[in-house]
């Protein structure tokens, strides 16, 4: 039994073409899965949630801790440390290095 002819799949030219998009669409995907992203993303979201139960702390609360509002200031460093995550990446963004075709 002979193979049938299979028809080409498509120039070399159209072959390097689809290859740039996926390297392309690769560099996205791990830039929007940047690990830098997310932990800034949760400490600025956890850090506007304790924050606000800081500002509407009762006596009891100040009370137990020696009058201290600990979530208002662990609300805000949770947002330095989100804010510094983000401006992280911002400054920095990931590169994603092409394959060395060897």
């Amino acid at each position: 039994m002979t193979e049938p002819d299979r028809p080409e799949h498509g120039t070399p030219d159209e072959h390097a073409a689809d290859i740039a998009e996926l390297e392309r669409k690769s560099g996205t995907a791990a830039r929007l899965f940047d690990v830098r992203s997310v932990i800034g993303g949760l400490f600025v979201f956890y850090g506007l949630l304790i924050g606000a139960a800081g500002l509407f702390a009762d006596a009891d609360a100040l009370a137990k801790a020696q009058g201290i509002n600990i979530n208002l200031w662990t609300g805000l460093a949770m947002l330095l440390v989100g804010g510094f995550f983000l401006l992280w990446l911002k400054t920095r963004p990931l590169r994603v290095e092409p394959p060395n075709e060897e």
